[in-house]
C-alpha cells in the first residue's frame, strides 16, 4: 500500500509518496533557468506537448505565451480540417507537428509524449484554458525535487473561471473516490495541466484514447510512488468553440478506470542512478526509489 505524506509551502500543496521527504518549494518562479537545490541552477530543456483538434482560433492565444526557453513545442494534431496545422507553423516555425496515429486525447498525449526530446514534458490544453505563463511554476517545483508536477484548480491559488457545477460535483466526488482507494489527498484529479521529467513519466505507459487519460496519469503516478508536487493553476474558459467533453459519459469511463486501475499490479517505480562528476541535466538524486509491493 501507498503512504503518502503531505505539507503546504507558499501556495504550493506538497505531495510526497516516495519517501524522499518534504521538499520547501519557496516562492522564487524563475523565467529562466529554474534554481535547483543547494542554489545550484538547473537548465533542463523543456518539452511541450499540445493535442489539437481544430483549434486554429484559439492557438494565437496559446503559443506566443510560452516562455523563451522553451527547447521545444510539439502539436499533435487530431486530423483538423481548419488550418490548425498551418496557424501552428506561422505563429511557432520552430514547432514540431505531429499527426496521431488514432483518436482521443489519450492518444494524442501518448504520441507526443512518445516523440518529446526534453528533460521535461509538460502537458498543455490548445483552447487557451490553461495559461502558458504557468509552465515556470511547474518547472521549477520538478528541479526542486518532484517527478510529476500536477495543476490544480483547487489547491490554495489555483482557480477556474471555466468549470461548470455539475463537473465540479463530479470531479470531487471523483477525487475522492481515488483518494479513499489510492491513500492520496489530490485537490484536483481531472485536470490536464501537468508536467514531468521524461524518465518517470515513461512508466506510466498511457493506454487509453479519451479524457480519462488524466485520471489515468494521476492514479497510475501514485501506484509508482511518483513524488508528486500539486502546483495551484488558474483555469479561464476555452475561447473559441465547444469542448469534446462529455460530463457524464466520461464520467463513467472515468470511474470503471479509478476500480480497474486499483487492482491491477502496479507499475514499477522509477529506478535513481547515482550522480556523476557531470552537471545534471535530469531531476535531483536523493536516493533509491523503492518499489511498490505485487499486493499494491
Amino acid at each position: 500500500m501507498w503512504g503518502p505524506s503531505f505539507a503546504a509551502s507558499d501556495g504550493h500543496a506538497v505531495m510526497h509518496q516516495n519517501g524522499h521527504g518534504l521538499v520547501d518549494l519557496g516562492s522564487a518562479l524563475s523565467a529562466t533557468a529554474p534554481p535547483g537545490r543547494n542554489g545550484v541552477a538547473y537548465a533542463p530543456r523543456v518539452s511541450v506537448v499540445i493535442p489539437a483538434l481544430n483549434e486554429a482560433k484559439n492557438l494565437p492565444h496559446v503559443l506566443p505565451k510560452l516562455p523563451p526557453y522553451v527547447y521545444e513545442v510539439i502539436l499533435v494534431d487530431g486530423h483538423s480540417s481548419d488550418g490548425t496545422i498551418e496557424i501552428a507553423r506561422a505563429l511557432y516555425p520552430e514547432i514540431r507537428v505531429l499527426t496521431q496515429s488514432g483518436r482521443g486525447k489519450g492518444d494524442a498525449l501518448a504520441c507526443g509524449f512518445a516523440a518529446a526530446r526534453g528533460d521535461i514534458v509538460v502537458m498543455l490544453d490548445a483552447d487557451g484554458s490553461a495559461r502558458p505563463e504557468e509552465i515556470p511554476r511547474f518547472v521549477d517545483a520538478l528541479v526542486r525535487g518532484a517527478d510529476m508536477a500536477k495543476g490544480s484548480r483547487f489547491a490554495d491559488g489555483g482557480g477556474s473561471a471555466d468549470i461548470t457545477r455539475l463537473r465540479n460535483l463530479g470531479n470531487r466526488m471523483i477525487g475522492a473516490l481515488v483518494n479513499i482507494l489510492y491513500g492520496t489527498r489530490y485537490t484536483d484529479l481531472c485536470y490536464g495541466y501537468n508536467a514531468f521529467w521524461r524518465r518517470p513519466l515513461s512508466r506510466l505507459r498511457l493506454d487509453c484514447d479519451g479524457f480519462e487519460v488524466e485520471t489515468l496519469i494521476n492514479v497510475r503516478a501514485a501506484k509508482a510512488g511518483l513524488h508528486i508536487v500539486e502546483v495551484p493553476s488558474f483555469e479561464d474558459p476555452r475561447i473559441h468553440g465547444a469542448s469534446n467533453l462529455r460530463a457524464f459519459r466520461d464520467g463513467c469511463r472515468i470511474v470503471r478506470l479509478i476500480l480497474r486501475e486499483r487492482f491491477r499490479r502496479a507499475w514499477p517505480a522509477i529506478y535513481v542512478v547515482e550522480p556523476s562528476a557531470a552537471p545534471p541535466t535530469g531531476p535531483p538524486v536523493e536516493a533509491t526509489a523503492s518499489m511498490p509491493s505485487a499486493s499494491a
